[in-house]
C-alpha cells in the first residue's frame, strides 16, 4: 500500500478521534502515505500530529455549489489511493469513497450506500472497552488491514508547538496567573443549547467550587458567546467571580489548546473541549448532555483523572428504553432531573484526588 485516505468530517471531537486510526496506520504501515479528510473548521486538532503526512480539506464551499463539490471529488479520484476508510458514512463521505475508485474501501453497512464498500461492518454491540465505544467503532475498520493492533490502547493526542506553549504562558502571566494556584479550565457552555447544562445549576457548582478550593479559573468561551457567559456570572457569587479571569481566552482553537495545557484541570460539558483536555493529559470531569450516550463517548474510562456523569447514573429511567430521539425531545425535562447535588459529592472526589493533592 502507498497511500490511505482516512474520511472523517464532522464535529471536533469525531477529528480529534478519527486521528487514532491515522496512527495506528503509521505504526504498523510507517512507508504508507496516510492522508486525513477532515472539514477545514477542525484542523486544528490535527495540526502538528506526527501520524498525518496530508490534510486534506473539505470547504463549505463544497456544500453549496456541485460543481465545486466535483472538481473536489476529482481530485480524490487523480490521488489513487489504494484504501480509504470512511469513517463518517454519510452522502458526501460515500461520494468521496465512490469517486476514489481505491481498491479497498471500507465504512459501516447502510442500505442506500453498501454497494460502494468492499468491506463493512456493523457497530460492536459488545460492552465497550476502556478507550469507549467511539474509539472502538473506528477501529473495527481498521480489521481488513491489520490483525491484531501492536498498541490497542493508546490515545489521541494533541501536538503543540514550543512558541504556543511559551505565549500561553506568558499570556496567563500578563494576566496575573503565576501557577501559585491550581488552574482550572471551566467548560461552562456546550457546543449547542442541547450539550450545555442549565446555567442556574452550573452557576451553584462554580460557587460550591470555589468556595471549597483556592483556585485560579478561565473559561472555555468565544467572543460571541460572552453574554451567555455574563448571564452566568450574574448568578455567581461575588468570590466566584473573583476567581475567574474573563480577560483570558483562545481568540483560535490552537490558542485554546495552548491555554488548556497549561491548566491543572477541566470540569465542565461533556463535548470537544473535554476530549481535547484528555487528548492533552488532562484531568476533567464532565457532565454528559442527557440525549448523549454515555457508551460512546466515555472514553479511557481505565484512567481515574477521566470521569464523567450522565442523567442515567443516577435516573435511569429517565433514559432507558428511550430512542435517541425520544431523548432529544424531552432534553429540558431531563436536564431540570439532573440536580447538581446528584454528583457534587463525586466531584469534590475529583478535586481531592486529581487536582488538590498533585498541587
Amino acid at each position: 500500500m502507498k497511500k490511505i485516505l482516512v474520511i472523517q468530517q464532522k464535529m471536533i471531537g469525531d477529528v480529534l478521534a478519527g486521528t487514532i486510526v491515522c496512527e495506528h496506520l503509521k505504526i504498523h504501515f510507517p512507508a504508507t502515505e496516510v492522508h486525513y479528510l477532515v472539514d477545514e473548521h477542525t484542523t486544528a486538532v490535527v495540526d502538528g500530529n506526527p501520524f498525518v503526512d496530508e490534510l486534506v480539506l473539505f470547504k463549505k464551499d463544497y456544500r453549496k455549489s456541485k460543481l465545486l463539490f466535483y472538481y473536489f471529488l476529482k481530485s480524490i479520484k487523480k490521488q489513487h489511493y489504494d484504501v480509504t476508510i470512511d469513517l463518517l458514512c454519510k452522502t458526501e463521505s460515500n461520494i468521496i469513497s465512490w469517486f476514489s475508485k481505491a481498491p479497498i474501501r471500507i465504512s459501516y453497512p447502510k442500505w442506500y450506500s453498501k454497494f460502494i464498500y468492499t468491506h463493512t461492518y456493523k457497530h460492536s454491540q459488545k460492552k465497550p472497552s476502556v478507550l469507549g465505544m467511539a474509539i472502538d467503532n473506528r477501529l473495527l475498520l481498521l480489521q481488513p488491514l491489520i490483525h491484531e493492533l501492536k498498541k490497542p490502547q493508546i490515545a489521541p493526542q494533541l501536538y503543540l508547538s514550543d512558541d504556543e506553549i511559551s505565549t500561553a504562558k506568558q499570556t496567563l502571566l500578563n494576566n496575573k496567573i503565576t501557577g501559585k494556584k491550581p488552574l482550572l479550565m471551566f467548560g461552562v457552555l456546550g457546543s449547542s443549547e442541547s450539550k450545555t447544562y442549565p446555567l442556574p445549576y452550573m452557576a451553584h457548582l462554580l460557587n460550591q467550587i470555589i468556595e471549597k478550593y483556592d483556585l485560579d479559573c478561565i473559561i472555555n468561551y468565544i467572543p460571541k458567546q460572552k453574554p451567555e457567559v455574563e448571564q452566568l456570572l450574574s448568578r455567581c457569587t461575588k468570590k466566584t467571580r473573583e476567581a475567574i479571569n474573563l480577560n483570558v481566552f483562545g481568540g483560535s482553537l490552537r490558542e485554546f489548546l495552548a491555554l488548556l495545557s497549561q491548566c491543572d484541570a477541566y470540569f465542565g460539558n461533556e463535548g470537544g473541549a473535554s476530549h481535547m483536555a484528555k487528548a492533552l493529559n488532562k484531568p476533567n470531569f464532565s457532565i454528559f448532555a442527557p440525549w448523549i450516550s454515555k457508551n460512546a463517548w466515555m472514553t479511557y474510562q481505565n484512567n481515574s483523572s477521566n470521569r464523567a456523569v450522565h442523567l442515567e447514573d443516577f435516573h435511569p429511567d429517565a433514559i432507558h428504553f428511550s430512542s435517541k430521539k425520544e431523548r432529544k425531545l424531552k432534553i429540558p425535562q431531563n436536564y431540570q432531573l439532573f440536580k447538581p447535588e446528584l454528583f457534587e459529592e463525586k466531584l469534590f472526589e475529583f478535586f481531592n484526588d486529581e487536582v488538590i493533592s498533585h498541587q
